[in-house]
């Protein structure tokens, strides 16, 4: 919508913020009008009009089986438009028109925004199945044409209430009408049905619908007015109601079609199964959390435990074999810890080989420095586990192997994030400017154990590549590509 009213129209972004305010409650409209909504706006020349957008009614057949975004029709050609753009007022005159065999009342609902008409809404209502409406579908038609008139004078959508129409109760979910004073004059099925949820056994129609459902609500003290005035639609609110192992979802639409408010429509949705399972994740996400935390702990005990034993092995290479197991345990700790502070099995691993980073290089304080470049973003727990412990398997080799006692020098990790949303790649690149490799060095035969972990780790458990090169100066260079998931 944005591209075809900066491209046709000379409407500012206020007006255009307006349209897109419209556009996101006028799925009310559609449903209680069973009638597809096409919003025209008339081009900067004034010689035509351009439709910005469309919407399909959930309650009733269609009346376009094609897409009319998008579509220029010439000024003339569509009267009512015309007349709903000049007068401001709503155009109903006309015989029906006649499209692939089906008949179609068409009706023009002028936009007006502070006074001026930015463009006409067609409604378009497929008459193929007309039949003697119900009380349900008078009301629907009642409503419809007051939240029409209401859109005609410039008092809805209602500026200063953003909604989510995903979240928000729809028109088959329940619906109630109430008249001035908040007195039921209808109830849906479905709305009468979420109120036997809440515990009322009687009707609805004729009682007050604040009061009634104060009475039902929770209370350890008088009646709560505020929770009358906001069941009673005075204004135009979002809440939700728990009583009797029952949780209701309401909506409340004050009507004023000719700026008088002369009622309200109250919108409502039995969400109990919905927080029921919602609080079930809460639930296990935090238990999810609590298990990270508590594996963190095991680790890091059993870190203090090897370090304990490696202070009493009075041989040096035994020693330093229980030191690298603290940073293999070590590394994977950080993960967890990570892991218990996040809602999903996701973590930020930057933070993550920043401190395996500094964790390896306490191997030869102040002698060799570590940086990092870019951004290993995003990663699945299944992905960030592994690359831990292989980019701490890298580091300490370099350090170890490539700088001899008391030289200093630097290792860098860098990090790029490429390919597509479905085949996304990380490539890891870890540089020393140390000594180099030996001379037919095979990283793929190599003995070393480190190397074997790294080896088993990206090939066979993250089903990437890994290779280990001169660099292109100085040093040892090594090359990690590694298959991840793509997350925003």
């Amino acid at each position: 919508m944005n591209e075809l009213v900066r491209q046709h129209t000379a409407l500012d972004d206020s007006d255009l913020e307006w349209l897109h305010l419209l556009v996101s409650e006028w799925q009310l409209l559609s449903d209680l009008s069973f009638a597809d909504l096409v919003l025209w706006v008339p081009t900067r020349d004034g010689t035509r009009y351009v439709s910005v957008a469309q919407m399909r009614p959930n309650t009733g057949p269609t009346s376009y089986q094609d897409d009319m975004v998008g579509h220029l029709v010439p000024r003339g050609r569509r009267p009512m438009l015309d007349a709903a753009l000049d007068e401001g007022r709503i155009v109903r005159e006309g015989d029906p028109e006649w499209r692939e065999e089906v008949p179609v009342r068409v009706e023009s609902i002028p936009v007006r925004r502070e006074g001026r008409v930015l463009g006409v809404i067609a409604r378009n209502t497929n008459l193929l199945t007309v039949r003697t409406p119900s009380r349900l579908e008078l009301t629907y038609l009642q409503s419809a044409s007051d939240l029409a008139q209401m859109i005609a004078a410039g008092s809805f959508p209602f500026p200063d209430q953003q909604v989510d129409m995903d979240a928000s109760p729809r028109v088959g979910d329940g619906l109630i009408r109430l008249d001035v004073d908040g007195v039921v004059q209808y109830a849906s099925p479905n709305a009468l049905s979420a109120y036997h949820r809440l515990g009322l056994a009687a009707d609805l129609v004729g009682h007050h619908l604040g009061r009634t459902t104060a009475e039902l609500a929770p209370s350890r003290g008088p009646v709560d007015e505020a929770l009358v005035k906001l069941a009673s639609g005075w204004a135009p609110r979002e809440f939700e109601i728990e009583a009797h192992d029952g949780v209701i979802q309401f909506r409340a639409i004050p009507l004023k079609p000719k700026g008088t408010r002369i009622g309200s429509l109250v919108l409502l949705r039995d969400v109990t199964e919905l927080r029921r399972r919602e609080r079930e994740l809460i639930t296990k996400d935090a238990t999810i959390r609590e298990i990270h935390h508590r594996v963190k702990n095991n680790l890091q005990t059993v870190a203090a435990l090897l370090r304990l034993q490696a202070r009493r092995i009075g041989s040096e290479r035994g020693r330093e074999a229980l030191e690298e197991a603290v940073r293999r345990v070590g590394s994977i700790a950080i993960v967890h810890e990570t892991l218990s502070q996040n809602l999903d099995e996701r973590v930020e691993f930057d933070e993550i080989a920043d401190r395996v980073l500094s964790m390896v290089a306490e191997i030869s304080p102040g002698r060799v420095t570590g940086r990092r470049s870019g951004r290993f973003g995003i990663l699945d727990a299944e992905v960030a586990t592994p690359l831990s412990m292989v980019l701490t398997e890298i580091l300490q080799n370099a350090l170890e192997h490539g700088f001899g006692p008391g030289e200093t020098g630097t290792v860098e990790v860098s990090a790029v994030r490429g390919g597509t949303t479905r085949e996304a790649r990380l490539l890891v690149t870890v540089q020393d400017d140390g000594v180099g490799l030996p001379q037919d060095f095979d990283p793929h035969r190599s003995g070393n154990l480190g190397l074997q972990i790294v080896r088993t780790l990206v090939e066979g458990e993250l089903g990437g590549t890994f290779d280990m090169v001169p660099a292109p100066e100085r040093g040892t260079r090594v090359i990690l590509d590694i298959p991840v998931r793509a997350h925003k």
